[in-house]
């Protein structure tokens, strides 16, 4: 068992998508199709951009509930610019920006005032979810893309055939990868999740630190929340319920401990891409959506029993 945590640790998540691969194309043919592999990563850019703002969060030791409201109410405001003649090139960076202060707010609460990661933003989730409500009057905004070709581009755009959705989820990849591992920063965030108090004692920074995971995470969600809009070319109110369970399983899935302080962006890049290739692939195999929750819920499960076995 001692062997086999070991192997998990350091490969399992890359063993698991391949396996699943293998599984799914051996029963359809049609999931290797470039096609529909290019379609996996349309579907995981959204999934994927939350994820990694995530991670940045557990890392710390923390929590953040309100990344699906952040991105509806963000998708919101975003459809309401645009149908009121704001052109989409002010209005994303503006949604941008709202996004990250919501995360500040977060931030603030938690690392300012010493309050409970999860009752906060189980709080503000519902803040959020109800202004989205109160601003839209439960009204979806339709047709926003058609006099949007930035907006549209998001989504529906490619370069050289590789969908956009497909180099935004890379760009910031790369660059929260770069963050969290080659600054002090990024060092800051893994020293905060090991021990904090031991952390305020080196003189770091740890209000400053933990306020900023929550603003990266808060950006993240209002991106996600442009590439959906751009998507649906419409903003629903209630379109971030469920995103935040996502995007836990995929930092769960690609190893990041719980407990904060141990686990890789890379890790989570390979988190959402198991979550992509799993819903993909019952979908090709026709299994009825009431399955695929159980499914998806045993493999974060399975997910939490080694993180839990691992970290003793």
């Amino acid at each position: 068992m001692n062997k086999f945590e070991s192997v998990y640790r350091k490969y399992g998540t890359l063993i698991v998508l391949f396996v699943l691969i293998i599984i799914v194309s051996l029963i359809n043919s049609k999931f290797l199709t470039m096609y529909n592999i290019l379609n996996i990563f349309r579907q995981v850019s959204i999934n994927g951009l939350i994820a990694f703002g995530m991670t940045f969060v557990i890392l710390t030791g923390g929590i953040d509930l309100s990344v699906g409201a952040i991105l509806g109410l963000s998708g919101m405001l975003l459809g309401l610019m645009v149908v009121a003649g704001i052109p989409d090139i002010v209005a994303i960076p503006t949604v941008l920006i709202i996004g990250a202060l919501l995360g500040c707010f977060n931030g603030i609460l938690i690392s300012k005032l010493k309050l409970q990661a999860f009752i906060v933003t189980l709080a503000t989730m519902t803040m959020f979810s109800g202004l989205t409500m109160i601003i839209s009057d439960g009204i979806p905004a339709m047709g926003i893309t058609k006099n949007a070709p930035v907006l549209d581009f998001f989504s529906q755009g490619s370069i050289l055939g590789i969908p956009f959705p497909m180099f935004v989820l890379i760009f910031f990849y790369i660059l929260l990868l770069i963050l969290l591992q080659n600054t002090v920063f990024g060092r800051g965030v893994y020293a905060i999740g090991g021990n904090e108090e031991v952390a305020r004692l080196s003189s770091l920074p740890t209000n400053r630190i933990k306020t900023l995971v929550y603003v990266i995470s808060g950006a993240m969600s209002a991106l996600a929340g442009v590439i959906l809009t751009s998507r649906l070319s419409s903003s629903q109110p209630t379109a971030g319920t469920g995103f935040e369970l996502d995007a836990i399983a995929a930092v769960v899935i690609g190893g990041t401990s719980l407990a904060g302080g141990r686990g890789r962006l890379f890790g989570t890049f390979i988190g959402i891409l198991i979550i992509g290739v799993l819903n993909n692939g019952l979908n090709i195999i026709g299994v009825s959506a009431f399955y695929q929750q159980f499914i998806k819920g045993l493999v974060i499960l399975f997910a939490i029993i080694l993180d839990r076995k691992s970290s003793r």
